[in-house]
């Protein structure tokens, strides 16, 4: 308590008071297929070569990094293609700080983002931490945006920033390229797609990135924690106009990309077509549960992402509990009677499909 008596709770600001922070339980159960991670672990010779990354810089500690990672931007373009050089990449300590700082630079106070829900969680929640207020679009019954809802919502709002995903969490639905075509005519600021899934996306579905020569304000972020199964390295990076990439070096923290990140990140990208062998494992599960829960008469979302969106007759929260005492974790995103499941190994899918289908005949469905 300060000297004139205000708590730490009065002392906060007044907008972040009452909010809760992001979180995904973390359960000790057998499967855990609630929050989009790769399940299949680093592969023994990818693991050694990071090892050896990292055991090369480590003796150098000591030293700060390099602050604007331009060896790893550059592997990060390669990887992209689409003619993309240094200037045009960006990383940073995974999409959320990518995000953050997209915020910094072009909303804060007076400013405001708009998005389409539901949607990423995260975008509405970094919107607030950085004082920029949040607009919801909404999204149709369908989980779709319509082009034409979207350009009056922008004409409305005039926001400095709108959010699209593609493929869109929590649904798995990609964005449909006239969509983004007619939020780019008409939107008076950044046009930010995040595109976290877009490696797990069906054959024929467009990126993005496609559209970047000659659209300025548009903005592609990736991350390297699912494909990649790097999620504890915590990697994002984004693709972009030259100068969104200066604008971002203004508000980013001195060295924020440890030599450790930078060092495993690279080691990573020298060996992207082993580690993203899996991504073709990961989708055929995920096409296994669209098929089989649609089998058993439950609606489901076609996805393009490593997850599946799907409804359940009954209470979601009770069913999200049974599948737990089961031994099986997903994930409740808040949207009432439908939850969210990870497309892991074939194994935990098998677990899984085994505990809905038990779930289900305890309810009577």
């Amino acid at each position: 308590m300060s000297a004139d008596g205000r708590t730490i709770s009065d002392l906060l600001r007044p907008d972040l008071r009452g909010r809760s922070p992001y979180g995904a339980p973390q359960l000790d159960v057998a499967v855990k297929l609630n929050t989009n991670e790769n399940s299949h672990p680093l592969p023994d010779e990818v693991a050694a070569d990071i090892e050896k990354a990292i055991g090369e810089v480590v003796r150098g500690l000591n030293r700060y990094p390099d602050r604007d990672a331009v060896a790893l931007r550059a592997d990060l373009a390669g990887y992209l293609g689409y003619g993309l050089d240094v200037p045009r990449v960006w990383a940073a300590n995974g999409s959320n700080e990518i995000l953050q700082q997209l915020l910094q630079a072009f909303g804060g106070p007076g400013r405001r983002a708009l998005g389409f829900t539901p949607a990423y969680s995260m975008h509405p929640i970094i919107a607030a931490a950085t004082g920029t207020d949040w607009v919801d679009g909404k999204r149709e019954d369908d989980f779709d945006i319509d082009a034409a809802h979207a350009v009056a919502q922008i004409a409305e709002h005039r926001p400095d920033v709108v959010f699209l995903c593609s493929p869109n969490n929590p649904t798995g639905t990609a964005l449909r390229p006239e969509v983004l075509t007619a939020v780019l005519s008409a939107a008076p600021g950044l046009v930010v797609v995040d595109e976290a899934y877009a490696e797990f996306a069906r054959q024929g579905t467009e990126s993005a990135l496609t559209l970047l020569p000659g659209h300025e304000r548009l903005v592609v972020t990736r991350t390297m924690s699912k494909a990649f199964a790097f999620a504890g390295a915590r990697l994002g990076y984004l693709a972009a106009d030259p100068a969104v990439v200066d604008a971002l070096q203004l508000v980013r923290l001195p060295y924020h990309l440890s030599a450790l990140t930078q060092a495993a990140a690279r080691a990573a990208l020298a060996h992207a077509a082993t580690l993203l062998s899996t991504v073709d494992d990961i989708k055929r599960q995920r096409d296994r549960m669209v098929t089989s829960l649609t089998a058993l008469g439950l609606p489901v979302v076609p996805s393009d992402a490593n997850f599946v969106l799907f409804g359940v007759p009954a209470d979601s929260r009770a069913v999200w509990r049974s599948l737990v005492d089961r031994g099986v974790l997903i994930r409740d995103v808040g949207l009432d009677g439908w939850l969210r499941v990870t497309a892991g190994t074939a194994a935990e899918v098998d677990a899984f499909l085994t505990a809905i289908r038990a779930v289900l005949a305890e309810t009577g469905v």
